[in-house]
């Protein structure tokens, strides 16, 4: 039963690569069956649904959503971009700060890409700069700021280690991810530097930025109420982002329509299905079967890297964010081991998950993908394949080399 549990899950995996479903919805489907075969009830099931992180999921999503719709996110990158004024070679360093600053802030990262993007392939074509590494830098900025102690990528980490008896260090996780991003974003930046191909005599002027309205300042506002409340209050970030959307639709009630179409209902469908399966796996003993197969390898260090190399192998075509809920517990049983350094090997893990996004068959690589002009795309994608191939195949032992390497 054990075996064939994991062989699901891996199914799970392969089927969201090939059919067009929700791969949280076929893990919610598998978590019945197989709670069905090993005996377990619909009820006793359904006790793995994470509500925390649903709550997180929705208040930050529905927020950002607000956000989006009545300009204010595009009125802080237009000013922004407006300030640099003919310092147009810092712009790709302002789409990673940007990128970087939102996900920091809460925002799931294909949102957060989905408002740069667009923004930053612009500001590529008018000066000259290349798309691809102007996508490499919205993607990398998007991961640098994923795990802070506030980020969705960052909250379902720490929530997970905590259910699997870790110490959290939010603070160690969210600088490793983000000097780990920000060094390669650095180097891309600089490689690209020397084929500029335009000269700034050719360069547009960047527009200024458009008025910010009355709802758009509420917005803003509610932004930094939800950052001071969760960094300084510790007030559960689900629970501040609801209660700022509930002060925003009573200051400036128009900042509510549509959405809640914005909610990414997608992503709360997939975390549920896939924890819900993963805690499925734990009731039945698969996940104390495999951690025990794992730590037969020999070497923690080693163990460490081969998972490093599963998780990015994987999330290059799957979900960086289901994955977060599956590889913390396999690697547990390493985190004890001598001479292993227990965040160090959450760090690499987490950095490999998630570097990897760059792939044009995650999210954030299809929306640098579908943002760039038809006649470009061939190029851009074959670039793109390749980048994420050499991410895929180094990534992993670069940052565990860094973080865990003994």
């Amino acid at each position: 039963m054990i075996i064939l549990s994991v062989a699901i899950l891996v199914a799970i995996f392969a089927a969201a690569v090939w059919l067009p479903l929700n791969m949280g919805l076929i893990g919610l489907a598998a978590a019945l069956g197989v709670g069905a075969m090993a005996g377990l009830s619909a009820k006793d099931v359904l006790t793995g649904f994470p509500a925390d992180l649903f709550l997180t999921l929705l208040g930050i999503t529905y927020l950002f959503g607000i956000a989006s719709r009545n300009g204010a996110i595009d009125w802080l990158v237009a000013r922004a971009s407006h300030r640099l004024g003919h310092h147009t070679g810092f712009i790709p360093v302002l789409v990673f700060t940007v990128t970087a600053a939102l996900t920091a802030l809460g925002a799931v990262g294909p949102a957060a890409v989905a408002v740069v993007a667009p923004i930053a392939l612009r500001m590529a074509r008018a000066h000259g700069f290349s798309a691809l590494m102007m996508g490499l830098m919205v993607v990398h900025g998007a991961q640098a700021g994923a795990f802070s102690p506030i980020s969705i990528y960052g909250g379902i980490t720490n929530k997970v280690l905590a259910r699997t008896g870790i110490v959290p260090q939010p603070e160690y996780l969210f600088l490793a991810s983000a000097a780990f991003n920000a060094t390669m974003a650095l180097a891309i930046w600089l490689w690209y530097a020397r084929h500029r191909a335009a000269s700034a005599s050719t360069a547009h002027e960047i527009e200024a930025p458009q008025a910010l309205t009355r709802d758009g300042a509420w917005t803003l506002t509610g932004l930094a109420a939800l950052a001071a409340g969760a960094l300084l209050f510790k007030i559960d970030i689900g629970f501040m982002a609801l209660i700022v959307i509930i002060a925003l639709a009573m200051v400036a009630p128009r900042t509510q329509d549509g959405a809640l179409k914005q909610v990414d209902w997608s992503t709360i469908l997939l975390i549920s299905g896939i924890v819900i399966y993963v805690g499925v796996l734990e009731k039945i003993g698969a996940i104390g079967a495999v951690s025990a197969a794992i730590g037969t390898v020999g070497s923690a260090a080693l163990a460490a890297l081969l998972l490093c190399y599963l998780a990015a192998t994987v999330s290059a075509f799957a979900s960086s964010t289901a994955l977060l809920g599956v590889m913390i517990p396999l690697a547990a049983p390493l985190l004890g081991a001598p001479g292993i350094p227990a965040m160090g090997v959450i760090a690499a893990l987490c950095i490999a998950n998630t570097i990897v996004d760059t792939s044009p068959f995650s999210t954030n690589g299809a929306l640098i993908v579908g943002n760039t002009p038809e006649p470009d795309r061939p190029d851009l994608l074959r670039k793109l394949l390749i980048y994420s191939a050499l991410v895929v195949a180094f990534g992993p032992l670069l940052a565990w080399a860094v973080f865990v390497g003994v």
